[in-house]
């Protein structure tokens, strides 16, 4: 157990440091949600009306903050699937080293960038007029619950990647599904504010429960549905996270078995 615990932290500095010496990649991650940030809180913010009251921007921060850790699962297919077409996997598969590294080590760097991407977004939140207003306490459950969905999104990022059979599918692949997600979330929108079966669809969103979750311990605005979706979001964004690992854990295990086979 030691030794595979080594081997991966080994790995996760691996990925760092890919992630080093390539800082245009951590600015197309850093971009665009930024942009979303400056794009929806001042374009359109004027526009939308928010449940309850409120200001727009501070329903729009937290979810920002999910919408992120969403679009990293394309960095993370995007890594796996390069390493496995250079036949990378396969040399570490021929190394004294765990065969858990490798996946346990991407996953461990992601939750290392998830929180650096966390940190630049509360200070561009910060900006902008964005307050969190019921204490550290609920600032921390609030990180717990993106690191979790995060960790979620990386096995399944990792059963991308290991799938895909080329890096540049990856991409057509990983844009048609989160984009959909966060549309169709209460990210943007109220899902009060939607049509009843879109804002069903947007309610029972995993997307829409952690950010009704994380408003909710952020004291934002945008907690007026007394729905059980909405009633239920702290249960909500543990369960579809502990789901997915569930799903995409097993199933990143068995594709990494199967390389070189």
């Amino acid at each position: 157990m030691s030794t595979a615990i080594a081997d991966g932290r080994v790995m996760a500095g691996r990925y760092l440091r890919h992630v080093v010496r390539a800082p245009e990649e951590i600015v197309i991650y850093f971009s665009l949600p930024i942009m979303f940030v400056l794009v929806f809180g001042y374009v359109f913010g004027s526009g939308m009306s928010v449940p309850g009251g409120g200001g727009y921007r501070e329903f729009l921060i937290p979810g920002v903050f999910v919408m992120t850790m969403l679009y990293g699962i394309g960095a993370t297919a995007t890594g796996i699937a390069v390493d496995a077409g250079r036949g990378v996997v396969d040399r570490f598969r021929s190394m004294p080293m765990a065969r858990s590294a490798l996946i346990s080590g991407r996953v461990i760097a992601d939750l290392a960038r998830a929180l650096l991407e966390t940190a630049v977004l509360v200070v561009c939140g910060l900006l902008v007029g964005w307050r969190w207003h019921l204490g550290l306490g609920n600032v921390l459950a609030a990180i717990g619950l993106l690191l979790l969905l995060r960790l979620a999104l990386s096995c399944a990022g990792v059963a991308l990647g290991l799938a895909a059979p080329n890096p540049d599918t990856v991409a057509t692949i990983v844009f048609p599904l989160a984009f959909p997600l966060s549309a169709l979330s209460n990210v943007f929108v109220a899902p009060e504010m939607m049509p009843g079966w879109l804002g069903t669809i947007s309610e029972w969103n995993p997307i829409s429960a952690t950010t009704t979750a994380l408003r909710e311990l952020f004291g934002n605005p945008g907690l007026g549905s007394d729905s059980w979706p909405a009633e239920h979001a702290m249960l909500l964004a543990v369960a579809w996270p502990v789901l997915l690992i569930a799903i995409f854990g097993p199933v990143s295990v068995r594709l990494y078995r199967r390389l070189g086979q």
